[in-house]
């Protein structure tokens, strides 16, 4: 297993246990806002088999208002 497989996933646990959180009534908007880009900003790189080889995020359709 790769050296960050775990973090990687822990780390996708808790940003998807943060977004059923945000879903609910009365969920803190504040630490939702704070606590959501650094679990983002703190994922290492995928583990390796995880996007099909080749795989280039940033090719695709045009989002609106791109382009």
């Amino acid at each position: 297993m790769c050296e960050h497989c775990e973090d990687f996933h822990r780390t996708v646990l808790l940003l998807g246990s943060l977004a059923l959180y945000a879903d609910q009534y009365g969920a803190d908007d504040t630490f939702i806002g704070l606590v959501g880009p650094s679990l983002a900003a703190s994922l290492p790189e995928p583990p390796p088999g995880l996007f099909p080889p080749g795989f280039d995020p940033t090719e695709g359709p045009e989002y609106p208002g791109e382009g």
